[in-house]
């Protein structure tokens, strides 16, 4: 099967070099999605050998996802695997993650930072914590690392998701089609790295609060 990884990217010049060249390794192409970075992120990324899709502004982790999502498609993917673009992400998780998928165990995978012995500071796992529970709420189905970026789509995943949260809150909504699609799903244990880098990255917990508000608005209009 055709496998292609997808990452987002938002001013991550710096970085996304060394992730796209230990990305190929492990996969047959990889797409970069340039979410209007105002620094070098595509000409680097260019460079490095990924296919680059860009917005003129930043929207989102969300819809960078679906963007890349939506590149991989166009390029005859079977498999699709999104990850990080600051290196909080081990490329060479990715053979396990593609297992249950090349099995034909599962349709979706979500990556597990909290079972191997990861030094994950508090603030995340009380993020994971918090999104977990909104993601139970709104869904009905518990996964362990809810909101972690790195996931894994089978062919049937991949043909049948469409992301409509632009924002964080994309990795509650992939449950929901989950749970909607009837996927089959896996989750498979991953190292992470964290650093003071992409701590400033991630959210603050202003924006976690915000995001889980969108969440559960959304579940209700829906």
């Amino acid at each position: 099967m055709r496998v292609i990884a997808v990452i987002p990217a938002y001013n991550e010049a710096k970085r996304i070099a060394g992730v796209v060249e230990h990305t190929q390794q492990f996969v047959d192409r990889v797409v970069v999605v340039n979410d209007g970075s105002a620094d070098g992120t595509a000409s680097v990324a260019r460079q490095a050998g990924a296919t680059v899709v860009s917005h003129q502004q930043n929207c989102g982790a969300g819809a960078a996802t679906m963007t890349g999502i939506d590149a991989a498609r166009a390029l005859q993917a079977d498999v699709i695997v999104t990850l990080d673009a600051d290196e909080q992400h081990d490329p060479r998780d990715i053979p396990s993650l593609l297992q249950p998928i090349l099995a034909d165990r599962a349709d979706i995978i979500f990556a597990n930072r909290f079972r191997q012995k990861n030094r994950i500071p508090f603030i995340r796992r009380f993020f994971n914590a918090i999104g977990n529970l909104v993601t139970f709420a709104t869904t009905g189905r518990w996964v362990n690392d809810s909101q972690c970026g790195f996931k894994v789509f089978g062919p049937r995943a991949a043909r049948e998701v469409h992301i409509r949260m632009s924002g964080y809150e994309f990795c509650t909504e992939l449950v929901r089609e989950a749970v909607q699609h009837k996927w089959r799903i896996a989750e498979v244990p991953i190292k992470v790295l964290y650093s003071q880098y992409t701590l400033a990255k991630g959210q603050s917990f202003a924006n976690g609060i915000r995001t889980a508000l969108r969440i559960l608005l959304r579940s209700f209009l829906r």
